[in-house]
C-alpha cells in the first residue's frame, strides 16, 4: 500500500470512530439513594450504580445516609432542590417509620413537579404519612411481605417497551411484597408467584403484582419493582436489564441511542467474586409499623 493510500485509510478510520463518539448522547444524570434498614446497601448500591451504567449511557451519584435505622430524616432532602441537577432519581431507601406530612413533601416535591423516578424494593414501604400520597407515587400500596422464597415471574405486558426481550423466570430466596391497592394510574408488567408453608403445615400460592409503570400527579413517569431484597438478585442480568430499561423509559429515552454494546455473559463486574447466595432460610415476614393513635 502507498504512503498516499495508507494516510487516507488512517483517515477514513478516524472519521468512522469520530461519527461513532459523536453519535453517543449525552448521558442521563441520576441520582441513586440508597440508606435504612435491612439490606446489604454497600454492596447493592455498587450494583445497581454499575450494572446500569454499563448498559446505558448513564452517570451516577450516590448517596448513602441514615444508617440502619427506619427513621432517618436525611440531609439531602433538606435542601428544595436536592433533585436539580439529576434526569432520574432512583429512590432505593428504607425508612418505614419516617411518618411526617411535612417530610414526605419533601420528598416528592420534585415528583410532583415531573421529576421521572425508579423505586426499587422498600421504596415501596416508605414514608407512612397516614395519607394516600406517598402510595400514589408508587402506583401500588403495600404493606409488607412474606418468607423469602422463589419467586416465579410472569410477565403481564410482554408487548410493552420496558418488557421488550424479556422471559418469564425465577427468582431465588426472595421477598413477595403484598398490594393492598394497585391505582388506577398503575400498570403491571410482572407478577410474583410463590409457594408458602405456613406454620401449621398448609400450602398455598401467593401472587401479587411486582413489576409496573406509574403515572404520578397526571405528567410523571415512574418504573417501580419490589424485587430485589437480596443482592444475588439485584445482580441478576435479567433484574438489571429490567431496571435498565425501566429507568430508561422514565425519561423518555427508551431508544436504541441510549444502550451501550453489553453482553452480561462476558463483562466482569469488580464486585462479581463476592456474590453469594442468600440462605435459604429467610427473616419472618414484615408487617407494616402501626399508626400511633
Amino acid at each position: 500500500m502507498s504512503h498516499r493510500l495508507f494516510a487516507f485509510a488512517l483517515l477514513a478510520v478516524a472519521l468512522v470512530a469520530g461519527v461513532s463518539r459523536a453519535a453517543d448522547p449525552k448521558p442521563l444524570k441520576a441520582l441513586l439513594i440508597v440508606g435504612g434498614c435491612c439490606h446489604d446497601y454497600d454492596f447493592q448500591k455498587r450494583i445497581i450504580a454499575d450494572g446500569i451504567a454499563a448498559r446505558a449511557h448513564v452517570e451516577f451519584t450516590v448517596v448513602h445516609d441514615g444508617g440502619t435505622s427506619t427513621d432517618a430524616k436525611i440531609k439531602l432532602y433538606e435542601d428544595p432542590a436536592w433533585a436539580d441537577a439529576y434526569d432520574v432519581i432512583l429512590h432505593d431507601e428504607c425508612f418505614a417509620n419516617v411518618k411526617e406530612q411535612e417530610w414526605m413533601d419533601k420528598v416528592l416535591a420534585p415528583h410532583k413537579a415531573g421529576k421521572p423516578a425508579v423505586l426499587l424494593h422498600c421504596a415501596m414501604h416508605c414514608y407512612r404519612s397516614g395519607t394516600d400520597e406517598w402510595f400514589k407515587f408508587c402506583g401500588i400500596q403495600s404493606s409488607g411481605h412474606g418468607p423469602q422464597v422463589p419467586i416465579a415471574l410472569t410477565n403481564l405486558d410482554p408487548n410493552h417497551p420496558i418488557s421488550k426481550g424479556s422471559s418469564d423466570w425465577t427468582t431465588i430466596q426472595e421477598e413477595l411484597y403484598n398490594n393492598l391497592k394497585v391505582f388506577d394510574t398503575a400498570h403491571p408488567l410482572q407478577r410474583g408467584k410463590q409457594h408458602v408453608k405456613a406454620k401449621d403445615g398448609t400450602e398455598q400460592d401467593v401472587e401479587y403484582v411486582v413489576t409496573w409503570t406509574n403515572t404520578y400527579n397526571e405528567k410523571t413517569k415512574v418504573f417501580a419493582t419490589t424485587l430485589g431484597h437480596n443482592s444475588y438478585t439485584c445482580a441478576d442480568p435479567r433484574y438489571l436489564d429490567m431496571v435498565t430499561r425501566g429507568l430508561l423509559w422514565s425519561c423518555d429515552k427508551l431508544e436504541d441511542a441510549y444502550f451501550k454494546p453489553f453482553d452480561a455473559a462476558k463483562h466482569k463486574f469488580e464486585w462479581q467474586d463476592n456474590l453469594q447466595p442468600p440462605q435459604l432460610k429467610g427473616p419472618k415476614p414484615t408487617k407494616a409499623p402501626k399508626k400511633k393513635s
